[in-house]
């Protein structure tokens, strides 16, 4: 980040709960001041939308009276059309959130928050994904003042803006002074989904719903899980290179074996 943002920072916020969410409302809140930020969120609940693109429908930006922009497309679609055409400029950093209810462990492949923050990543801006560990809202403006609290801690560190990062940021649902020191952790895992639920129709077809997320599997010593268990905000910083590197030469070991 230029010295000249410093204390001033171009700040876009987004999230995968639409625009009249209140996580989103309080995430403004806690930020309006210490930059100029700008909102630019779905219109509708979008969660579970991961990275996904609208690439076959037209998308439309409407203002709503409080000044947030929404559009009629995933989290990724709100953070693409405003670094691409939207905006006038570059921000500084997107932060993503806050959400409703914990993005940790397998939840980051599928989350929206986190594929509106990666968005941003990949156009080389720094990003945040924040997250309530549970659902309902309960002490959001404490998560609000704590996403809040990180930003000013990073703005005063210039080395940090020299190239994009992304970070994923899960808070206990907790007053603000109960909420215990940052803890920097790696994603841990979840079993499988549940079974999906089935229902009929009014017209006798089979319905399916997409089954619960499985509980935490490894809610270890050191992951997401285990920090925000014992009241700590979580901090995972993410990449987007899938490439499972320690397998690369068994993988073309193998390949030749076959002669492929």
């Amino acid at each position: 980040m230029d010295e000249q943002y410093r204390g001033n920072m171009n700040i876009l916020i987004s999230n995968d709960d639409g625009f009249q969410a209140p996580g989103i409302v309080a995430l403004y809140e806690a930020l309006k001041d210490i930059g100029r930020v700008e909102v630019v969120a779905p219109e509708h609940n979008n969660s579970a939308k991961s990275n996904a693109l609208t690439l076959h429908s037209p998308l439309y930006v409407h203002q709503a009276s409080n000044g947030f922009r929404y559009v009629n497309g995933t989290p990724a679609d709100c953070v693409h059309i405003a670094l691409t055409g939207l905006l006038d400029y570059k921000p500084d950093l997107v932060v993503s959130g806050i959400n409703n209810g914990a993005n940790m462990g397998d939840d980051t492949i599928y989350s929206g928050t986190v594929g509106a923050a990666m968005e941003g990543y990949l156009f080389g801006v720094p990003a945040i994904a924040f997250s309530q560990v549970e659902k309902g809202w309960v002490h959001i403006e404490a998560a609000a003042a704590k996403a809040r609290e990180l930003v000013q801690q990073m703005m005063s560190q210039t080395e940090l803006w020299t190239a994009p990062w992304l970070l994923n940021v899960n808070i206990p649902n907790q007053p603000f002074e109960k909420i215990k020191p940052l803890r920097m952790t790696r994603l841990g895992r979840r079993h499988s989904a549940e079974r999906v639920i089935t229902q009929t129709s009014p017209r006798g077809e089979t319905m399916y719903w997409i089954g619960s997320a499985g509980a935490a599997k490894d809610d270890s010593d050191g992951t997401d899980f285990h920090a925000t268990f014992e009241g700590h905000m979580s901090i995972t910083p993410l990449h987007v290179d899938l490439t499972e590197h320690t397998s690369l030469s068994d993988w073309e070991q193998r390949l030749i074996k076959v002669g492929a």
